[in-house]
């Protein structure tokens, strides 16, 4: 969560803004001249309330970027069968508190890249060096409430990259100065937060104690990265420079991470050809397990379907910040929906526990995508659209808990 902040932040910020003029503070001609190691500087930036860039080039995800999004296909999904085989409130609750954690590694570096990508070798090695972390992380992590030294290896492998990241964000404080006042901030304040998780070491606390640590650190990360990257924190620093993003890099990085969260739809119902032979019913729960996930992206995409539009991070800084923090509850819940729905094709019927976690999950999903939907700013006159505004989102929510009651009944 916190690791989102950063990013966040940034984009939050370039909003209100964006309405100024830009300035072209330089801009490259030709490719890059290759060197193992380039000096980091920032890649957008508020000058007194403009916005400045360094190049008017168009943004892309680096291919490092992506090699990190292919690991978290895998973490993502081991998280998601750890639930679904062991259905319960707790399995819930341990769901969320392992998910959300390594969210904000994978937020750290997509914020850190935004501002700063210049692919030199030290950025591959923090990138790899994160992965490995992560590898740590992502194999202890589901075992965290049966094994002590499980627990000592997750945290410490998040407090490792989390730290790792932020050092970064410290070190390139002194070699770009538009970014400065609040990457020093964020680094303080990030660094005293990991501190909260090392009651998580202690054999003699109880499980139940653990459980309200990691939740408090995890809600007081997302404060201070709100915090952190707000007007009030520029106030108080009273930067002439401050953070800014590169919204469209954002946008597409995000919709990276959906993506890869929507694979669990898709990966279940081919892997293992759980389907065959022939026509049967599993195959059609395959078939309508793949129609679902592409209409989530269709909703992702388009939003609350308007023609003409302002995107959430454009329109003010609430919107950009809610826009931002909406998507871990609907990473979350798209991921369980998706594996239990994959899932079902190698059963004859789900149980009552998979039945909610299916329900729940899709629902929860559809009303992330539903207030998303409704960040944005519609610019269509009256009457354009044929139906109300996301109202396919209503109908849809309607449908699933009909559903999740009749199958439970």
């Amino acid at each position: 969560m916190a690791e989102n902040a950063d990013a966040q932040p940034e984009n939050t910020d370039a909003q209100p803004s964006l309405t100024q003029p830009l300035t072209q503070t330089s801009t490259s001609s030709g490719p890059k001249k290759r060197a193992l190691f380039r000096q980091p500087l920032a890649l957008q930036w508020f000058e007194n309330g403009v916005l400045k860039k360094l190049s008017n080039e168009e943004r892309q995800a680096g291919r490092f970027e992506l090699f990190l999004d292919l690991l978290y296909v895998a973490i993502l999904a081991s998280f998601a069968d750890g639930l679904a085989e062991h259905p319960s409130g707790v399995q819930v609750v341990k769901y969320i508190l392992i998910l959300s954690p390594s969210w904000h590694i994978w937020s750290d570096l997509r914020e850190l890249m935004n501002s700063f990508y210049n692919d030199d070798l030290g950025q591959r090695i923090l990138i790899l060096w994160i992965m490995a972390v992560l590898v740590v992380y992502g194999n202890n992590a589901v075992l965290v409430d049966e094994d002590l030294t499980a627990m000592r290896a997750t945290v410490g492998a998040y407090m490792t990259a989390r730290l790792s990241a932020n050092t970064a964000h410290l070190v390139y404080s002194f070699s770009s100065y538009h970014h400065r006042a609040q990457q020093r901030l964020w680094f303080v304040c990030s660094f005293f937060a990991l501190l909260l998780y090392i009651p998580l070491y202690m054999e003699s606390l109880s499980l139940r104690s653990k459980i309200a640590v990691a939740a408090v650190g995890i809600v007081v990360e997302e404060i201070l990265w709100v915090f952190c990257y707000s007007p009030i924190a520029k106030r108080i620093t009273r930067s002439k420079y401050t953070t800014a993003a590169d919204i469209g890099h954002e946008i597409d990085r995000f919709a990276a991470f959906y993506i890869i969260v929507l694979g669990e739809f898709l990966y279940a119902i081919i892997v293992g050809h759980p389907a065959a032979s022939g026509f049967n019913v599993r195959l059609l729960r395959a078939i309508w397990t793949l129609i679902i996930a592409f209409c989530f992206n269709w909703l992702y995409v388009h939003n609350d379907g308007s023609l003409q539009f302002e995107h959430a991070i454009r329109h003010n800084i609430i919107t950009a910040f809610t826009w931002v923090m909406m998507h871990l509850p609907l990473v979350a819940s798209m991921l369980v929906g998706g594996h239990v729905a994959a899932a079902s094709t190698k059963t004859e019927e789900l149980e009552g526990a998979e039945l909610w976690l299916l329900c729940g999950g899709l629902g929860i999903g559809i009303l992330c995508l539903y207030v998303i939907a409704m960040l944005h700013r519609s610019d269509d006159p009256p009457g354009t659209l044929m139906l109300p505004k996301v109202g396919i989102f209503r109908a849809i929510e309607i449908h699933l808990a009909d559903l999740e009651i009749s199958t439970s009944a």
